[in-house]
């Protein structure tokens, strides 16, 4: 049996006296998984342990079944995009991308073809020539996107890759990070922005100062929250035949609804028995539904639960 693509097991970080990852299991196998969290949940910590740049305090971390620290077997099946990183060569663009291949280990032609390629596939082309010094904060951010997947590495490591992206750009790399993982690749993303997170994918891990609190499918773990309450809205022309109908159900913790709206409301501890009803409302009874939503089955309501 192959071993996870990445495994932490009982992982911690210190910094001198500060804790910056605490006995942290995770493994994480093809796909897009997004660490989730306010600054100083340990993201940044835990992608650099991912990457090999820094060492664990204490427990152990793999990649493809070996550690990643000082290991440049390891270094060349990765793509990382850090936080935050200064080019300080005065070069242009199209240069400092084939000295990168050429240190991966690829001949000057494949190096200059990776490096046009992956200029291009982030909309760099035009600026190959500039000196990356004189790049805006966003071009800087797409050339960092480009040096990690030049080399067609099987894990990408993303830290806020959306950092001084405009609108357009936001939409393009979350684009290539869905796009990735539904190539087979491993995608590792930190991001601290919930609706972001949820365009690119629904496996996350919750984090918060220095621990994961929850991870797995987004929707499994709202599941999983016993002590809140689903909430149900239903968009329906008979509000209040739907809402007899459900009012001595077994599971259901509170209803309204309102006529004006043409709404009904619901709380209950077992969502999918209510999402069967309402199934057979409409198959068996020819009631008429037009949405079925769930105000809190996202992150945000999923993170305010875990951390409140």
């Amino acid at each position: 049996m192959n071993p996870p693509v990445v495994e932490l097991c009982a992982v911690s970080r210190w910094y001198g006296n500060v804790l910056g990852l605490s006995r942290v299991d995770l493994t994480f196998e093809s796909g897009v998984t997004a660490l989730l969290g306010p600054n100083g949940a340990g993201k940044s910590t835990l992608l650099k342990l991912v990457t090999g740049l820094l060492r664990p305090s204490s427990g152990t971390v793999s990649v493809f079944g070996a550690a990643p620290f000082a290991n440049p077997d390891v270094h060349r099946k990765l793509g990382l995009v850090p936080e935050e990183e200064e080019f300080q060569a005065r070069v242009n663009a199209s240069d400092w991308l084939e000295y990168l291949m050429r240190l991966h280990g690829f001949d000057e032609n494949a190096a200059r073809e990776r490096a046009r390629k992956a200029l291009h596939d982030v909309g760099l082309e035009s600026a190959s020539k500039r000196r990356v010094t004189s790049f805006s904060r966003g071009m800087k951010q797409r050339l960092r996107i480009a040096q990690a997947m030049a080399h067609d590495p099987e894990i990408l490591v993303l830290d806020e890759p959306l950092t001084g992206l405009d609108p357009v750009g936001r939409h393009e790399v979350i684009d290539w990070i869905r796009d990735w993982g539904a190539r087979g690749k491993s995608v590792l993303v930190s991001s601290h922005i919930l609706h972001e997170v949820e365009l690119m994918t629904r496996e996350v891990v919750l984090m918060t100062a220095g621990k994961v609190m929850a991870s797995g499918n987004i929707h499994e773990i709202r599941r999983l929250i016993d002590a809140h309450p689903h909430h149900i809205l239903i968009s329906t022309p008979e509000p209040r035949r739907l809402a007899g109908r459900l009012l001595d159900q077994v599971g259901l913790h509170s209803i309204s609804f309102s006529e004006e709206l043409q709404q009904v409301k619901l709380e209950t501890r077992e969502p999918d028995r209510f999402y069967e009803l309402l199934a057979n409302y409409v198959l068996e009874e020819e009631g008429t539904i037009h949405e079925v939503s769930s105000p809190d089955d996202n992150l945000e309501a999923v993170f305010h639960y875990l951390v409140e």
